[in-house]
């Protein structure tokens, strides 16, 4: 009869040691590396939304006080998925087409956020003092967008789904077309984060309460809103 050879409890457990060592190694580089990749694509999101601004503002597409000149518009908008506003009202217009953003920005959740690859992401557009106005419930116009500083003026924000685990910088952009970020650790309230804690619409800004003032780039022309530190992404 021949004598059947199996593993060793001692051998076992050597085997389930070095699995677990090459987990401990793998799984956080995992972790960070779609971190990584979530930021890079918010960052690409936020550089799309600022050529389909630009794009529907050049267009006139949205001319709500008829003067000839473009306003800038909502995610829900410009992806075509609700009626712009006009001289009507919100939702007053036709359906861009063809839009200028991908059908992924084109959902808008009930706080008027945009959720997409781990973040999410936030259109202000400015009332007639130059604070920022929030999406509208489902998209588009809340209405009270101010005509003429619409011409002009939008930022964006995006920000974790999950802090420390979809991602951990936040962004933003404005008109300007630079995208800043900040490591989002030093805001009193917090990091950015999911629907909880998100950023306002001056957050990032040199003066309190509008979207029209500079953004507050290394804490030039002065310290932003929220106390973070926002710079230019290289």
């Amino acid at each position: 009869m021949k004598n059947s050879k199996g593993f060793t409890l001692i051998e076992l457990m050597i085997v389930v040691a070095i699995i677990a060592i090459i987990a401990s190694i793998a799984i956080p580089n995992l972790l960070s590396a779609r971190l990584s990749a979530n930021e890079t694509a918010a960052i690409a999101t936020l550089r799309n939304v600022v050529s389909a601004e630009s794009q529907i503002q050049s267009q006139g597409a949205i001319d709500t006080d008829i003067d000839g000149i473009g306003e800038h518009g909502w995610f829900a908008e410009m992806a075509g998925s609700v009626n712009m506003r006009d001289s009507t009202g919100a939702g007053g217009g036709p359906v861009l087409n063809p839009p200028v953003l991908s059908g992924s920005l084109s959902v808008v959740n009930a706080n008027g956020f945009v959720n997409k690859s781990g973040y999410f992401f936030q259109i202000y557009l400015p009332d007639v003092n130059g604070a920022g106005l929030d999406e509208a419930n489902g998209g588009g116009s809340p209405t009270g967008e101010n005509a003429d500083l619409c011409e002009t003026t939008w930022c964006a924000y995006a920000w974790p789904a999950g802090f420390s685990n979809t991602g951990n910088r936040a962004f933003v952009v404005n008109q300007t077309g630079d995208v800043l970020q900040t490591n989002n650790l030093a805001g009193p309230a917090g990091s950015y984060t999911a629907t909880t804690t998100t950023p306002t619409g001056d957050a990032a800004f040199s003066a309190a309460g509008v979207i029209t003032a500079a953004l507050s780039i290394a804490n030039l022309p002065a310290a932003a809103q929220d106390g973070n530190v926002w710079v230019v992404v290289n």
